[in-house]
């Protein structure tokens, strides 16, 4: 394998961050994302022979704060 990125969407439920798809293209990724009605994050990663090397957070999208 070699070094690649890609960008994904997690998805919040029940309590922690799901995994939901992944993508080659930015306009793809962040389409999809926007279109989530849960609290969704778009993250930009790279990847090296399978191990994540970096992570950064593009967009939190949704309920992004605890309701009293």
């Amino acid at each position: 394998m070699s070094r690649f990125e890609q960008f994904e969407i997690w998805e919040f439920n029940q309590g922690r961050w799901q995994f939901i798809a992944s993508f080659g293209e930015f306009e793809m990724a962040n389409a999809l994302a926007r279109r989530r009605t849960y609290r969704v994050r778009l993250l930009h990663v790279t990847y090296d022979d399978g191990s994540k090397l970096a992570e950064e957070v593009l967009a939190e999208i949704g309920e992004t704060r605890q309701q009293p």
